[in-house]
């Protein structure tokens, strides 16, 4: 009797060791797993401030090429004006 009660004791001693094993490798896995999405996150957040910082600059870039293009438009009515005017002069010095 006192084989079985040794046997069953051992047992039971390897079920709470393999126990407390299992709960430190899974606190420590889980751990690694925090650190590891907490690292990610964060190599994300970077890209994306990055990727914000670009589409801002593209947003001021395309501010002043409007910018240009209205002034430009500008002086393009300011030139046709100026030939128009032109054609009308030389078509008078044509006729006299």
């Amino acid at each position: 009797m006192e084989i079985n009660l040794i046997t069953a004791i051992f047992g039971a001693i390897g079920t709470f060791v393999g126990f407390i094993i299992t709960i430190a490798t899974y606190s420590r896995n889980r751990d690694k797993d925090i650190h590891s999405k907490a690292s990610e996150q964060a190599t994300i957040n970077a890209k994306l401030d990055t990727i914000n910082g670009g589409v801002d600059s593209l947003r001021v870039d395309f501010k002043v090429e409007q910018k240009e293009r209205a002034a430009l438009s500008e002086r393009v009515t300011r030139v046709e004006e100026s030939v128009s005017s032109a054609h009308k002069r030389l078509n008078k010095l044509e006729g006299e």
